[in-house]
C-alpha cells in the first residue's frame, strides 16, 4: 500500500480512505499479502485528475460504479458484421474469423475516463455514463473508454458546446438510430427483391439519405 501511494503522490491514510469509499477496486491477496497493480494505479490517477476538475469524491464514486458496471469493449464492437477486420484506430482489438465484428466505416476512439469528462465538461454524469452505455456508444476497456464513433463523439461534443444538454443529445441519438434502422432494412429490402448488387448498396443508400436529409432540413428551416 505505500508504494502504490507513494507512486500515486497521496498519502497512505488517503488512499486508505479511497478504498472505504470504494473508489478503487480491493487488491489481490495470497494470504495477509495485498497486491496492487496497474489498475489502481490508473485509478488513482484519475481521481485525482477528477478532482483538479471540480468533481466531487460520492460523484466520483457513482462514476467508477457505473464503469465498473458498464458493457465491456468486446460487447460494443460486436455491433457490426460477421468477418470484419481488425477495429481501425483501436490497438489491441481484433475480430475473429466468423465473429461479430466492429463497425465496418466508423473509427471507434480510447479515451481516459478524465478525456471524457474533458469532452463534455460538466456533462458526464452517472445517468449520461448509463445512457451512453446503454446505446451502444461507450464501452469500458480497462482504464479506458472506448466510444463507438470518432465522428459521433465530435458532433455530440459539438452539440454540447452549442448548448443542448447531453441527456438530449443522446435521446436525439436514440430517434436517430430508430429511423435509421427503418432506412437500412428499405434498402436492404430492395437488395433482396430485385436481386441486386448488395457492394453498391452502402453508397448508393447514404447518398440518398445524405440528399433527402438535406432537402428535409431546407423545408424546415427556410424563413
Amino acid at each position: 500500500m505505500e508504494e502504490l501511494a507513494e507512486k500515486a503522490g497521496i498519502p497512505v491514510r488517503t488512499l486508505r480512505f479511497y478504498r472505504e469509499r470504494k473508489l478503487i477496486p480491493p487488491p489481490r491477496r495470497e494470504g495477509r499479502i495485498a497486491w496492487y497493480n496497474d489498475h489502481h494505479l490508473a485509478r488513482l490517477r484519475t481521481i485525482a485528475a477528477l478532482l483538479e476538475r471540480g468533481h466531487t469524491l460520492t460523484g466520483i464514486a457513482d462514476l467508477a460504479a457505473t464503469f465498473d458496471s458498464g458493457r465491456d469493449v468486446g460487447e460494443l464492437l460486436s455491433l457490426g458484421t460477421p468477418g470484419t477486420p481488425s477495429t481501425p484506430g483501436v490497438p489491441g482489438i481484433a475480430d475473429a474469423p466468423g465473429t461479430p465484428g466492429a463497425p465496418t466505416e466508423e473509427v471507434p476512439v480510447r479515451l481516459s475516463p478524465e478525456q471524457l469528462a474533458d469532452y463534455f465538461e460538466g456533462e458526464v454524469t452517472p445517468e449520461n455514463l448509463a445512457s451512453a452505455m446503454a446505446l451502444g456508444y461507450l464501452a469500458v476497456d480497462g482504464d479506458e473508454v472506448v466510444h463507438i464513433s470518432r465522428r459521433l463523439l465530435d458532433v455530440s461534443a459539438a452539440l454540447v458546446r452549442e448548448g443542448v444538454p447531453l441527456s438530449e443529445v443522446m435521446a436525439a441519438g436514440l430517434r436517430v438510430r430508430e429511423h435509421a434502422d427503418v432506412l437500412a432494412q428499405v434498402f436492404i429490402d430492395l437488395v433482396t427483391t430485385y436481386d441486386a448488387d448488395p457492394r453498391r448498396l452502402r453508397p448508393l443508400a447514404k447518398s440518398v439519405v445524405e440528399a433527402e436529409l438535406s432537402l428535409a432540413l431546407d423545408r424546415h428551416l427556410a424563413p
